[in-house]
């Protein structure tokens, strides 16, 4: 029975469009839901609400510690990152193995099916016009 849900998921990636649509609504929106769960404490997905730490609207692509007027740590301003899907991963998962010297305090998320669901989530957030925030 194991291999049902597999099987289940494999059907739907191989369905035509499906992959694009309903599939990815989904992940997007588990990772809206782990995104409040996990980090909304101390970031804004949307840069019109205020946050502890820099907003997550726009991220992947971004240059890490280029928030304007956010004080980030000397590492992080200094590390030339840019934070693409594979760093943001590296981060979730061991954020001062990966960046030594970050002032950034969370849990690290290790999970790599959470790790996927959240980075759906940040694609979807960093696909909008700045100009043109409503949420």
């Amino acid at each position: 029975m194991k291999s049902v849900p597999f099987a289940l998921a494999a059907l739907l990636l191989a369905t035509p469009g499906f992959a694009d649509t309903k599939f990815d609504q989904i992940k997007i929106g588990a990772g809206a839901a782990l995104f409040d769960a996990e980090c909304r404490r101390c970031h804004a997905s949307d840069i019109t609400h205020d946050s502890y730490g820099p907003p997550l609207e726009n991220v992947v692509g971004r240059g890490a510690g280029t928030y304007p007027d956010y004080d980030y740590s000397i590492a992080l301003e200094a590390s030339g990152i840019v934070w693409t899907p594979a760093a943001l991963r590296a981060w979730m998962e061991d954020k001062t193995g990966f960046m030594p010297g970050t002032k950034m305090r969370h849990v690290e998320i290790e999970d790599r099916t959470v790790q996927d669901f959240i980075l759906a989530y940040l694609g979807s957030i960093s696909q909008r016009d700045p100009k043109k925030i409503s949420d």
